[in-house]
């Protein structure tokens, strides 16, 4: 069961997924800091089909993909050159919940976790509204699902790493 949004929330109709090893490593059980039952996945395209009160940024119909290291543009992370540790987010992202401290996913009235505060792997599902980007409605959901993980851990590996 998917709870609708709540206020700042958005709930997003999945329509492409990728799977990174990220998901494969907290599947296995290897990860110290994965957190079960919990719906996987953080690589993702889709549709806007629901807002909360108060979302302005996105509205629905909108193409987005969601983003695993959202930025508040408030907190003194994301005033300084630390924008991936978003304290707005952190501190429940990594409970496996949302900013409000709760779940919206649930199956026979048990609470699920949300994983990286994505969880792609489902046919829906809800996320802050700072952590959804609206991309263009041409692109392709089977290639921009990869651009909130793969990609930008990519180019940041090449830029930050290799320094090319």
């Amino acid at each position: 069961d998917l709870e609708g949004p709540r206020e700042g929330e958005v709930l997003v109709e999945v329509k492409a997924t990728g799977i990174c090893h990220t998901d494969e490593f907290t599947l296995s059980g290897a990860d110290p800091e994965g957190i079960f039952p919990a719906i996987l996945g953080h690589e993702g395209a889709g549709i806007v089909i629901d807002v909360g009160k108060g979302v302005t940024s996105v509205r629905k119909g909108d193409h987005v993909i969601p983003l695993y290291t959202p930025e508040c543009r408030q907190c003194p992370s994301c005033l300084s050159r630390k924008t991936n540790l978003c304290t707005a987010i952190r501190a429940t992202q990594g409970q496996g919940l949302m900013p409000d401290g709760t779940s919206r996913f649930s199956v026979d009235g048990k609470k699920l976790f949300h994983y990286m505060g994505c969880s792609t792997f489902s046919n829906f599902t809800v996320l802050p509204e700072i952590a959804v980007a609206k991309v263009n409605p041409d692109a392709p959901f089977d290639k921009i699902c990869y651009i909130g993980c793969g990609v930008t851990t990519g180019i940041g590996a090449v830029i930050n790493t290799a320094k090319v």
